[in-house]
C-alpha cells in the first residue's frame, strides 16, 4: 500500500501518493475517487484530500457524473486537464530545432522550427533553441502556466549530471547543456522553470507510452531512424537508459560482418546500413533498390531487438519512415520470414502517429514523466 510506504518524510510520502494518483488516472482516465483508492491502496480520504489539491492546481478537471443506477451519490469521474499546466519539448537535431507546446496529455498547440549554425560552437545552438522556446511559450494563455521544458538531445546524455555526453553527428562532447540552457532562459518567463533532457530516441519512446498509454504496448520498443539509428525502451512505464544512460544505441549493432564502413569506425552497422547515408540521401525514393535494401536491414535489426526484448508492440519513427511502403513492406516482409522460420508470431508493429513532431513531442512528455514519476521510497 502506497501510503504505509517507510522511508523519508511525510511531505516526501505525499508527493508519491500525489504522483502516483495522478499517473494512474494517466493510464485509466475517468476513475473515480473510489476507484483511485482501491487501485492504489490509499484511504478514501487520503484520495479526496490529494485530488482536491490536484483540482486546485490545475493538474485534474472533473466531468459528466456516470449514472450507475445506483441510489445515493453517484462516482465523479476525474482526469487528466489538458488545458491549464502546460508542457514544452524540444528537439536538439543536426543543424535545426523543433519546439512544440503540448498539453499533458500530448496535444499540440502551438510548434515552430529553427535552424542554426552547425560550424559553430554549442552556444549558437543555444541561442537559437532559446528564442524558439520563448517565441513558442509566448503562444500560452493568461489562465495557463508552463510547468516542465524536456530536451531531445541527439546523443548520449548523462541525466543525472544533466550533460551531453556525445553528440558524434556534431563532435560535441561532455556539454553541460542543462546549466547552458538555464543561463539563456535567465531574467525569461521561463527562468525557474523545471528543465529535464535525455537522448532523442528514448524521450520519442516516451511520447508513445505516456501519450498513448495502453497495456498492450508494454514493453514498448520504438526505434528511431534519422541520420543516424536509436532506440528507446519503456518497461512497466518506466524508461530504460541503463547505467550511464546510453541504452538504445542499437545504430552500432553490427548487422554485416565486413559491411560498410560506418561514422563509428567499425563495419556493417545498422546506421551505416540503414541511416543517413544509406537511406535518407537516395533522394525522394528515386534509388528503389537502396531503399528496399535498407529495409530488409531495418527488418533485421527489429528482428534481433524482438528476440533481445520480447517488445508487445514495436514503433518506427523518424526522417525515414517518409519512405513509406517502399521501406516498410521490406521490413515487414523480414520479420515475418523470421516469425515463420521459428513458428513464432511476428511482433506487433506500428509507425508514431507523431510524424515530424516525434521528438519534441517525446521531449514534451519526458519533462512530464519526470514531473509525475513517483519517488522510490528510501
Amino acid at each position: 500500500m502506497l501510503a504505509s510506504m517507510g522511508g523519508g518524510s511525510q511531505a516526501q510520502l505525499k508527493r508519491r501518493n500525489r504522483m502516483a494518483l495522478l499517473r494512474q488516472l494517466r493510464v485509466q482516465p475517468g476513475q473515480s475517487r473510489v476507484d483511485l483508492a482501491e487501485a492504489l491502496g490509499l484511504t478514501k480520504s487520503t484520495v479526496s484530500a490529494l485530488a482536491r489539491e490536484l483540482l486546485d492546481e490545475g493538474w485534474l478537471v472533473e466531468r459528466e457524473v456516470i449514472a450507475t443506477g445506483d441510489l445515493g451519490r453517484r462516482p465523479t469521474p476525474l482526469f487528466i486537464d489538458p488545458t491549464r499546466l502546460l508542457l514544452l519539448g524540444a528537439q536538439v537535431g543536426i543543424g535545426h530545432v523543433r519546439v512544440v507546446l503540448t498539453s499533458l496529455t500530448g496535444e499540440v498547440l502551438a510548434s515552430r522550427n529553427a535552424g542554426y549554425d552547425t560550424t559553430q560552437q554549442v552556444n549558437a545552438c543555444i541561442r537559437v533553441l532559446t528564442r524558439t522556446l520563448l517565441a513558442v511559450a509566448a503562444r500560452c494563455g493568461e489562465a495557463q502556466r508552463i510547468i516542465g521544458i524536456g530536451m531531445g538531445l541527439p546523443g548520449g546524455v548523462d541525466q543525472a549530471g544533466e550533460q551531453l555526453v556525445f553528440a558524434p553527428h556534431l563532435d560535441w562532447h561532455h556539454l553541460p547543456f542543462g546549466d547552458l540552457l538555464r543561463a539563456a532562459l535567465r531574467s525569461t518567463p521561463l527562468a525557474g522553470v523545471s528543465i529535464f533532457m535525455q537522448n532523442d530516441a528514448d524521450v520519442a519512446a516516451l511520447g508513445e507510452s505516456e501519450f498513448t498509454p495502453s497495456p498492450l504496448a508494454d514493453p514498448l520498443l520504438l526505434v528511431l531512424v534519422g541520420e543516424g539509428v536509436g532506440a528507446g525502451l519503456v518497461v512497466g512505464g518506466r524508461l530504460l537508459t541503463g547505467a550511464r544512460g546510453f541504452a538504445g544505441e542499437v545504430g552500432h549493432m553490427v548487422l554485416q560482418i565486413d559491411g560498410p564502413r560506418c561514422s563509428c569506425g567499425r563495419r556493417g552497422c545498422a546506421e551505416a546500413l540503414i541511416g543517413g547515408r544509406a537511406l535518407l540521401q537516395t533522394g525522394e525514393a528515386q534509388d528503389a533498390p537502396a531503399v528496399a535494401r535498407a529495409g530488409h536491414y531495418l527488418g533485421v535489426l527489429l528482428q534481433n531487438l524482438a528476440a533481445a526484448y520480447d517488445p508487445a508492440c514495436i514503433v518506427l519513427a523518424g526522417p525515414a519512415t517518409a519512405f513509406g511502403e517502399a521501406l516498410l513492406a521490406p521490413v515487414r516482409e523480414t520479420l515475418q520470414d523470421y516469425a515463420r522460420a521459428a513458428g513464432l508470431p511476428e511482433p506487433a508493429l506500428r509507425v508514431s502517429r507523431f510524424d515530424a513532431d516525434v521528438i519534441a513531442v517525446g521531449a514534451a512528455a519526458l519533462a512530464g514523466y519526470r514531473l509525475t514519476q513517483p519517488a522510490l521510497p528510501a
